[in-house]
């Protein structure tokens, strides 16, 4: 049964306590904001929205502790180009992602259609599947105006 400082743990808290991590109070801050991105921050902006909380929190000390966190398994470093890597919790379940290459926003999605096919296409050329990653990039479709 989990005591009650254990249910106040975020997510990435939780993951850091059950890899036996220590968790100062700067790397919980760090894991908290982690927890809370509903984007892939790169190490830049994970640390600015750290010092919104603790301004002590040094740049250095983000990049240590995104590395701790990813040579652990609790997140995961993607390089969806423009060189800067970006992070996510490792364990959130398998999705793929579009990124837009004019704003560098990644949106997150699942398709079963892709899933059958790359399934397919593996057993076709005798292979079973065992993992996957896949990456798309593009820019938006113009919006079509409205004629007055």
């Amino acid at each position: 049964m989990p005591t009650t400082k254990e249910k106040s743990l975020c997510r990435i808290e939780q993951l850091c306590a059950d890899a036996g991590l220590r968790m100062t109070g700067q790397r919980r801050i760090i894991a908290r904001v982690l927890s809370d991105a509903v984007d892939h921050p790169d190490v830049e902006e994970v640390h600015r929205r750290v010092a919104i909380i603790d301004a002590r929190v040094s740049l250095s000390t983000v990049y240590r502790t995104l590395r701790l966190l990813e040579g652990n398994g609790i997140l995961e470093r993607h390089d969806f180009g423009r060189g800067r890597g970006r992070y996510e919790e490792a364990n959130r379940g398998h999705h793929d992602h579009l990124i837009d290459i004019e704003s560098g926003a990644v949106i997150e999605f699942k398709s079963e259609e892709i899933e059958a096919l790359q399934e397919r296409i593996a057993r076709e050329l005798g292979f079973t599947l065992v993992g996957h990653r896949l990456d798309l990039y593009g820019v938006p479709l113009p919006r079509k105006r409205k004629q007055t």
